[in-house]
């Protein structure tokens, strides 16, 4: 996106840069925290069937929505495990532990709301070759964002519902 552009915008279904993980997880950045001053980021996740978006994981800065728009969701929010199909809006506030996986077996879209904006430049990173979830290193980089990870407490999620990580 070009900051310097104030007008009226419109993005088609191929626009946004995309960062692809092949076989896993695509990314396409649609709006960024510099297009909206800072007051959100606007990012499409895909998932292959049944992949883990994240590890488990909280914020300190920012508020995630995730709206799903096709596909099957499943969130680990706190305690509660939720799943939502298209349609469903799915809140997680800054501070809760939470992560997210596709809980079907297609694949699944959706769009992730985050306020105020700054996060995604965190999934750019991890997008960039070498960009990795790697227990040793996650960690710091996440927390660079105002983030937590907590993989051992992650395993058991994966190992329950039969996800790729």
């Amino acid at each position: 996106m070009n900051p310097q552009i104030t007008g009226p915008r419109v993005l088609g279904p191929h626009d946004g840069l995309s960062i692809t993980d092949p076989g896993n997880r695509t990314d396409r950045f649609l709006i960024d925290t510099e297009d909206s001053g800072g007051g959100f980021s606007l990012v499409e996740h895909t998932l292959a069937p049944k992949v883990l978006a994240a590890p488990l994981h909280r914020h300190t800065r920012e508020d995630e929505y995730s709206f799903v728009l096709e596909g099957r969701l499943g969130a680990l929010l706190g305690e509660d495990e939720v799943f939502a199909e298209a349609g469903t809006l799915v809140y997680k506030p800054r501070g809760q532990w939470h992560t997210f996986w596709n809980a079907g077996d297609t694949p699944i879209r959706l769009l992730e709301i985050i306020s105020p904006g700054g996060l995604e430049q965190l999934f750019r990173k991890l997008g960039e070759p070498g960009g990795e979830y790697d227990p040793e290193t996650l960690p710091a980089l996440a927390a660079e964002y105002g983030c937590e990870v907590d993989f051992e407490a992650t395993m058991p999620i994966v190992e329950r519902h039969q996800l790729t990580f």
